[in-house]
């Protein structure tokens, strides 16, 4: 008979496992954010400074002592992380380098042919000039390559120059050195790493094993799609042939319960989930505010059926169609996600404005809940660098 867990703990489960338990006001130090990172495997990058970007409000919603400078230590100076691709842009452990060897000999082919598709074969015949230049000249910025004259890209196109440079790092021949502004600084991978993690390899089979372990281990519980997902490493095939083979041993069969009172689902679980289950801290008290690519917000369809959250990112939708905003942030209180709030960081104003903010069905305006969500604000407009919150204490109702 499978192990039932219930939706409260479930929700526990992943939030714990994400980091979302554990103390927010302790001071961090610079080898503890770096623990953090490797315990959640990755940091989606994102350029959007809404508030403030996509990694620095993940990291920040774990630790309030967070700050974007040790981060920067991480990666520019100690070369303990390194910038790649997940199943988008991420800030990544060195340490894991070796496995990212295997996909980038396979998303090659892949994105070379959509590149070409994208961009135009032309950057091709770039490739190879950049790595000599960059190994002769040193680190370079894409606006440091002269751009063809008269040439008109469409939206959304490269030069050819910045469409080789990107091709290069996505395959794995060019790291990221820095960031100038948000603008890549590209430099030869092995500058980029240390030597140890540079020169590691593991074989295709140790690849496939870390790959569907280390994504169950932080999952808690999930389908082969999520598992598959998780990295973007490897097929949802290659993880079904894992979980007949070598994943056995490892995994278990659960029944979990959605929040919306349906059947409880079958997934695959850590072979240790009740063990995993029984350690879970209690939940820090306050109301905290996520990043839209936060690792628990990020796959949708696992937001709603466990946590009741419907929820989509509406920056690519026409004004007139959006439900509810640019870009809006969910609101997590202990273990429930109770709303979602539309602000700003207006840098000149020198304040973080709020537009609206609406809770979910069933969440009353309490007292002590709007204190803690003002005290959110607060903290948001420290990290967003400016020294007034505008915000009049008013809930937008609930859309139809």
């Amino acid at each position: 008979m499978h192990l039932t867990i219930p939706n409260d703990k479930a929700r526990q489960l992943i939030l714990h496992l994400q980091g979302l338990f554990e103390p927010p006001h302790l001071h961090q130090s610079r080898e503890a954010l770096h623990a953090q990172i490797c315990n959640l495997g990755y940091v989606q990058v994102d350029s959007i400074q809404w508030v403030e970007r996509a990694h620095h409000m993940i990291l920040y919603a774990r630790n309030q002592t967070y700050r974007p400078k040790q981060l920067k230590v991480l990666l520019e100076k100690d070369c303990l992380l390194f910038e790649n691709w997940t199943h988008d842009a991420s800030i990544i452990p060195s340490a894991y380098f070796r496995y990212w060897r295997h996909k980038f000999s396979r998303d090659a082919p892949v994105l070379k042919t959509k590149f070409v598709i994208w961009q135009g074969d032309g950057f091709l015949g770039q490739c190879d000039a950049l790595v000599e230049r960059i190994a002769k000249g040193g680190p370079l910025r894409s606006r440091e390559i002269e751009k063809p004259s008269g040439a008109k890209l469409e939206m959304w196109q490269w030069h050819e120059g910045k469409a080789a440079l990107e091709y290069l790092w996505r395959t794995g021949q060019l790291g990221i050195s820095g960031r100038d502004g948000f603008q890549k600084i590209y430099d030869l991978t092995h500058n980029c790493l240390n030597a140890s993690c540079y020169e590691a390899g593991v074989s295709h089979d140790e690849f496939i094993d870390w790959a569907c372990s280390s994504a169950i281990e932080r999952l808690g519980f999930g389908s082969a799609g999520d598992i598959s997902r998780f990295w973007n490493l490897v097929s949802i095939d290659e993880v079904k042939a894992w979980l007949e083979g070598p994943g056995a041993a490892l995994t278990t069969s659960v029944l979990v319960e959605p929040r919306n009172g349906e059947k409880p689902r079958e997934q695959v679980a850590r072979v240790d989930i009740e063990d995993a289950l029984s350690v879970i801290a209690d939940p820090p008290q306050r109301v905290r505010a996520l990043s839209p690519f936060d690792p628990v917000i990020r796959n949708r369809n696992r937001l709603e059926w466990l946590f009741g959250f419907d929820y989509r990112i509406e920056i690519y939708v026409p004004e007139v169609k959006r439900k509810w905003g640019y870009y809006v942030f969910p609101l997590l209180e202990k273990d429930r996600i109770i709303g979602r709030i539309d602000m700003r960081a207006d840098r000149k104003a020198d304040r973080l404005s709020v537009k609206k903010l609406w809770l979910e069905p069933g969440v009353k305006p309490a007292a002590h809940r709007l204190e803690k969500i003002s005290g959110e604000l607060v903290r948001q407009a420290r990290l967003a660098r400016v020294s007034d919150v505008d915000w009049d204490g008013a809930i937008a109702p609930y859309p139809s």
